[in-house]
């Protein structure tokens, strides 16, 4: 495959086909139920949904990559068998997995179908990655948003399948696969149910003072002055209070979007082959706006132009963004 792909989100019909028009390579996208990491209500795909994208993305170019990329429970694996049959008969053009369980099901059932290993499995040393081709035929992983880009480029020499990196959405910090701390609160697991901070144990509380609280099954996680815009409530986003800072501060990670957009030349340049927009659950203007903007992005750059990104800032998280790790390491 070609360096540079652009791998959008679809987390409706409606949203994938707008990705597909706005030029996205390929599209990722997953069923209804728990065995894709955005198991939300009004969103994914039905299995007659799904042979409809299909078809509508192949008869205009674009490939369809299939989510299965949760952990499931033990005893409970039919589930995402039955989702893998069902892709592999629509005709979904790679699945992307993080379990070693579902990863070697495929890769005995359906040999001919491509396997890319998703964040969620967190592989980030040569070491593990290597594992995963060699003993399941991975094509490609999806690095953690983690990593600098001298770190990328020295994990390129090292592994023998394609590298797909994050280039504007989401900018979790947590350890992708690994996350508890909606299920301590909710009963709801991000990494076996595919939903954090689900949308039934949500709650926002307009205080006399005229600020929002936004809730999480009872718990408050943010609070909001009437002018500002309230957030929706994720653990690692919320602001607490400490013996240290009682007036409440970001204990994990502050509401903000990756945006790589000027670093693109240089995950080129590094030998990353995808880049990957974040945004499954966003709305179809933002992924109209986002895909477009890097389409552009993309094709000036190899053409050999430089690249003139439109602003995407009205389209990030709090309205901020970042660069993250991929430029320079800076923890709390």
């Amino acid at each position: 495959m070609s360096l540079a792909e652009l791998i959008c989100p679809a987390g409706t019909p409606a949203a994938l086909r707008t990705a597909v028009d706005a030029g996205a390579d390929a599209v990722y996208c997953g069923f209804q139920d728990a065995t894709n990491a955005r198991n939300f209500p009004g969103l994914n795909f039905t299995p007659d949904e799904l042979a409809e994208a299909v078809t509508y993305a192949h008869t205009r170019g674009t490939k369809v990559l299939l989510a299965l990329n949760t952990y499931p429970p033990a005893g409970k694996v039919d589930l995402w068998r039955q989702a893998a049959d069902t892709g592999a008969r629509l005709g979904v053009d790679a699945f992307i997995v993080a379990d070693m369980g579902v990863a070697d099901y495929i890769a005995r059932t359906y040999p001919g179908i491509r396997l890319h290993l998703s964040v969620q499995a967190a592989a980030s040393s040569p070491e593990a990655i290597r594992y995963y081709c060699e003993n399941f035929g991975i094509k490609r992983v999806v690095l953690p948003r983690i990593l600098t880009i001298p770190e990328i480029r020295e994990i390129r020499r090292e592994i023998p399948c394609e590298i797909e990196t994050f280039i504007f959405g989401n900018h979790g910090l947590m350890v992708e696969g690994r996350c508890s701390l909606t299920n301590y609160l909710t009963g709801q697991s991000t990494n076996m149910d595919g939903v954090c901070s689900p949308a039934s144990d949500v709650e926002y509380v307009r205080d006399a003072d005229g600020s929002m609280s936004s809730q999480l099954a009872g718990f408050t996680i943010d609070r909001f002055g009437p002018e500002e815009k309230a957030g929706y409530p994720t653990i690692c986003k919320g602001r607490y209070t400490a013996p240290h800072r009682p007036e409440g501060y970001y204990a994990f990670e502050e509401p903000v979007s990756l945006n790589l957009s000027r670093l693109l030349p240089e995950l080129i340049e590094a030998g990353v082959h995808a880049f990957k927009i974040e945004g499954r659950q966003r709305s179809k203007s933002y992924v109209r706006g986002v895909v477009r903007a890097f389409r552009a992005a993309v094709d000036d750059i190899k053409a050999g132009r430089d690249a003139n990104i439109a602003d995407l800032i009205a389209l990030t998280e709090g309205q901020k963004q970042t660069q993250g790790a991929f430029e320079t390491k800076k923890w709390r």
